[in-house]
Order: structure tokens, then sequence, then C-alpha cells
């Protein structure tokens, strides 16, 4: 299943690539992310929580970069993950560009997603699948902007003595934990898919 989305970021193209690229700053901004290990600079091992409703699919797996090409502001990622009961899992293969759009920039994400095992009953409406990753994509940009925003004053006061700050004194940390981590309310993305969805069919009859 292939599809695209895409968001803006209120920074220039080599100001954002530089936040994108920073996984363990940004982890946080995606719903029910967690990053649960930094195996090396390409390689991350992640956690991704989904609610359906009563049940919580949680996927542990890894996501990997096979291409970064910082001067094009172009990168390209594998993921790899499975239920951790044992009820399928996700493989997915991702490119992602970022290109200037007025004072800031637009990331543009084009994904190619395989669902295996009974969790693939969920991807059997295409519509659907990219519907919520819509939102997802969406949730992800509001809480991206709001990590730049309350990080640029702090770094503006910091001034010369931020430079020298170790990493754990980082302005990020208290927005992270702020953006504390959630499973992703899969019933609450459907609801908003499925009135969209309605919405388009009955603006199409008009």
């Amino acid at each position: 299943m292939k599809f695209t989305n895409s968001f803006n970021v209120s920074l220039p193209p080599d100001r954002a690539w530089t936040v994108l690229m920073d996984i363990p700053r940004v982890a946080p901004c995606l719903p029910g992310a967690e990053l649960l290990e930094v195996i090396d600079p390409d390689t991350y091992k992640g956690k991704v929580a989904v609610r359906l409703g009563p049940m919580v699919l949680a996927f542990v797996g890894t996501v990997r970069f096979e291409e970064r090409d910082e001067a094009a502001h172009t990168a390209r990622v594998k993921a790899q993950g499975t239920d951790s009961k044992g009820r399928g899992g996700a493989n997915a293969t991702a490119s992602f560009k970022i290109e200037p759009a007025g004072a800031g920039s637009r990331v543009v994400i084009d994904t190619d997603l395989n669902l295996s095992g009974s969790v693939a009953q969920y991807g059997r409406g295409a519509g659907v699948i990219q519907g919520v990753a819509a939102q997802i994509i969406n949730q992800f940009s509001k809480s991206l902007e709001a990590l730049i925003a309350q990080s640029a004053p702090a770094n503006a006061a910091a001034g010369a003595a931020a430079e020298s700050a170790s990493p754990s004194t980082s302005t990020s940390a208290p927005v992270a934990a702020a953006l504390a981590t959630k499973p992703i309310s899969g019933f609450g993305l459907m609801v908003q898919v499925l009135k969209a969805a309605i919405a388009n069919l009955f603006s199409r009859k008009a």
C-alpha cells in the first residue's frame, strides 16, 4: 500500500533538516511512539502503540536510514516492527524530502506499507489507513511546532552558554517531557477519517 503525506515546518530547509534529523529530540513528537535505543547514528529501536477501541497494538521494531543526503535534504528509511502479542507485523519504506515553502519548509513523505498477520485486517481499507496516517502526521506536525516554539526563546536567552551545555541540559528536554507518549487513539482517528469520507461523499453528490 503506497501513499503520500506532507506537512509544513516554520523553519527554512537547512534548519528543518537539522531538527528532523535529531531523532532523540523529535521522537516524542510522534503520537504513541517511544524511542527505546539508539543502536547507531542510522539505526534506532522503538515502540509505537495504537489503540483501537479496547485493543492496544504495540509494535516494537527498528527504523534504519538507508539513504541520507543533507545537501538535497532527502532521506529514505526502512521500518520493521512486530506486535508484542504476536498478532502480526508491519514493514514500511518511507522517502522524505524537504522543500522551500514561503518562509518555511514543506516535508513530503512517500510511504510503502505492508501489514502481515491478523493486524493486516486493519489494512483492508486503503483509504482508511491513508486517512489515519494523515491524522498522525497532523498531530506530529503540531507537536513539532510546539517543540520549535518552546525551544527558540530558551536558545536565544542562553546565548553562548548553550553552546557549552551538555546534552542532558538541552532545552528540548522539558518539551519532550511535556509531550509524553500515549497510545495513538486509533478509534478517535477512525471517527475523524469516517467523518471526512462521508463529507466527501455528500459533496460529490451535491
